[in-house]
């Protein structure tokens, strides 16, 4: 006689275990932490490039203005209230630079009249030497000389320094602004 052994099938079950899960995400967890300051440098220059780009498009509108109203516009640091601040005055933040935001004001029968406003940016630098700027008509030109604004980190770390991290505007007596990688006055 013959004994027949029962076998005894268990289910296959498919998956992960629950150390390979584990290592699966400590290896997701070390690569974000490997990638996070590249992510913090890219996201800090592209709000330098955002910054550049408003104040470019800012200061091309003041001057627009100018010519289509035939009357002077002015673009100046602004409070939170949006009142211009004298030069060297900080604003709510102690910042004493074009960061704190800006507008752009017509003058109406001697009052002037906001037409735009750009909110503060702590995160970025906007060092210029004049704390406003009037567009006059006919052409639209700029009183006094040639302008530059340098646009960078605040705080830059050590992989954010040098010029691929600024951005500098110049804007002409004429009144026609340009925007360039690197700082105001460094060689490309």
């Amino acid at each position: 006689m013959q004994m027949k052994c029962k076998e005894t099938h268990r289910p296959s079950r498919a998956g992960f275990t629950l150390v390979e899960t584990l290592a699966v995400i400590a290896l997701l967890m070390l690569i974000a932490v490997m990638a996070m300051p590249s992510f913090a440098a890219w996201h800090m220059r592209d709000q330098v490039d955002a910054r550049a780009r408003a104040l470019l498009s800012t200061l091309a509108y003041a001057r627009s203005e100018a010519l289509r109203r035939g009357t002077r516009v002015t673009v100046c640091r602004v409070d939170a209230a949006r009142v211009c601040l004298a030069s060297g005055r900080p604003c709510a933040d102690g910042i004493v630079d074009w960061a704190c935001g800006w507008a752009v004001f017509a003058e109406r029968g001697g009052k002037a009249s906001l037409l735009r406003a750009q909110p503060a940016l702590a995160a970025v630098s906007i060092t210029g030497v004049q704390t406003d700027m009037t567009f006059t008509p006919p052409a639209g030109q700029l009183i006094g000389a040639f302008r530059s604004f340098d646009i960078a980190p605040r705080s830059p770390t050590k992989s954010m320094q040098g010029n691929p991290w600024r951005r500098c505007i110049s804007i002409a007596a004429g009144g026609r602004a340009r925007l360039a990688e690197g700082a105001c006055g460094a060689t490309s």
